[in-house]
């Protein structure tokens, strides 16, 4: 083996092990945290749908396990997460010529406080929504529900992931 090879490969690693910052190949920085705590965020929607705060919390706890090296607990994590769904919403968005709602629009918001106990800086309270818009003819059950809060909860879990360990 060369020596600039040898040289080389020995500076990556030392590289590789002094760094102390964790970072996700999704672009996340837990920093020195080792356990997350995710509670479950209630529905104090003035409209309820019995399965969104179930969903919701599932779809945050598994963006998290999935996309950081973190370990779930459920009392005293080293970054914390509580909240509640504040908005669930139907209204139609755009109209027939014979005055009849053409799409309607689901829209969820969820209020969001987040604790890092090693970084107290990072800590925010925020609120974070998103839609799905869908056929005005069609109910909003089974399949059709089911896949607008995956299109919604897709976007808001990514959107907490980003503004608390990606900083975005």
């Amino acid at each position: 083996m060369k020596k600039s090879t040898l040289l080389f490969l020995m500076i990556a690693l030392i590289t590789l092990v002094s760094c102390s910052v964790k970072y996700s190949f999704t672009g996340g920085s837990t920093g020195d945290a080792k356990t997350i705590q995710i509670d479950f965020f209630p529905n104090n929607a003035t409209l309820v749908e019995p399965i969104v705060s179930q969903k919701f919390t599932k779809e945050l706890r598994d963006l998290f396990l999935r996309q950081t090296s973190l370990d779930l607990v459920t009392t005293d994590g080293d970054l914390r997460f509580e909240g509640e769904i504040t908005e669930y919403r139907l209204i139609p968005i755009s109209a027939t010529a014979e005055q009849t709602a053409a799409q309607n629009r689901l829209t969820v918001g969820v209020r969001v406080r987040f604790y890092n106990k090693l970084v107290p800086d990072d800590d925010f309270e925020k609120t974070f929504s998103f839609f799905s818009d869908f056929d005005a003819n069609a109910q909003l059950t089974g399949s059709l529900l089911e896949d607008a809060l995956t299109e919604i909860f897709e976007r808001v879990t990514q959107d907490i992931y980003n503004a608390s360990v990606a900083k975005w």
